[in-house]
């Protein structure tokens, strides 16, 4: 029995469910793949918020569309949390636990018995407080029962033919700072524009990091090169001074997923 048609039997066996869906590339394969098993008992869920791009928001709708799956989207007011701005290690923690603290809500209403979020063994890896807030609230990660890798994921969905297969790894903006850097309104929307403005640029894998004035350009390795142009290198100098950084750099390790955690000590990634 393949890993897919674990996910199958997992989802089966759940019934009704809600999804966290991000647009990404796993939440948009658990859909798809719930919506085979489950039908019209499966929903999707995007909570809109500041440290979600307006873009990220139009193309989870426009996938949600074409898998054909009914839609909500919520408001999510992480700036609002105690603590959250002043971007704690365990930020992530706060903000999902308001977001499944929602979702449970919305499911009781929807009579649905179960939530699920995108997280899949890769996810294990890393620095993810969000998970415990996960676990505290009983949300499912169907993905990662059924032990799928995010490489693996996206083999499944190219074969399933979702536009996400390629698309680039993606995470809130608030991981754009480091841990005890304040987290404003103005601050996320300058990474995001500024990002907004490299993506225009033909960059796809890339990171703006926001260390109070200085932006931490991460893209692809193979896209280092392109910043030797001296065109390019003048032309996003200007643009991000022009959002309000004071001094532009680039990071010569290319783009890293996590980054932000490298400085935390062993035993904090772990939790």
């Amino acid at each position: 029995m393949s890993k897919l048609d674990d996910l199958k039997n997992i989802l089966r066996d759940m019934g009704r469910v809600m999804v966290a869906f991000s647009g990404g590339v796993d939440s948009s394969f658990l859909l798809r793949v719930g919506k085979e098993v489950l039908g019209d008992n499966i929903l999707a869920v995007t909570a809109r918020s500041e440290t979600y791009p307006q873009a990220e928001l139009e193309e989870a709708k426009k996938i949600a569309q074409l898998i054909g799956i009914r839609h909500l989207i919520i408001t999510s007011e992480e700036l609002e949390i105690p603590g959250f701005q002043d971007n704690p290690p365990n930020r992530c923690y706060y903000c999902k636990k308001e977001l499944f603290e929602k979702l449970k809500e919305l499911a009781v209403q929807e009579g649905i018995d179960f939530i699920a979020d995108g997280s899949n063994c890769d996810d294990l890896g890393d620095h993810r407080p969000g998970m415990l807030a996960a676990r505290e609230l009983g949300v499912r990660s169907p993905l990662k029962e059924a032990g799928l890798t995010k490489k693996e994921i996206r083999e499944y969905s190219y074969a399933l033919g979702l536009p996400t297969w390629e698309k680039p790894s993606f995470a809130c903006l608030a991981s754009r700072f480091p841990y005890g850097e304040k987290i404003s309104q103005e601050k996320l929307r300058r990474v995001d524009r500024a990002e907004e403005f490299l993506r225009a640029k033909g960059f796809k894998q890339l990171r703006v990091r926001h260390h109070d004035g200085i932006a931490r350009i991460e893209v692809d390795k193979k896209d280092l090169g392109k910043f030797l142009q001296y065109n390019l290198a003048t032309e996003v100098v200007a643009k991000l001074k022009e959002l309000g950084f004071n001094y532009i750099t680039l990071d010569l390790e290319g783009y890293r997923m996590g980054s932000m955690n490298e400085v935390l000590p062993l035993e904090m990634k772990r939790k």
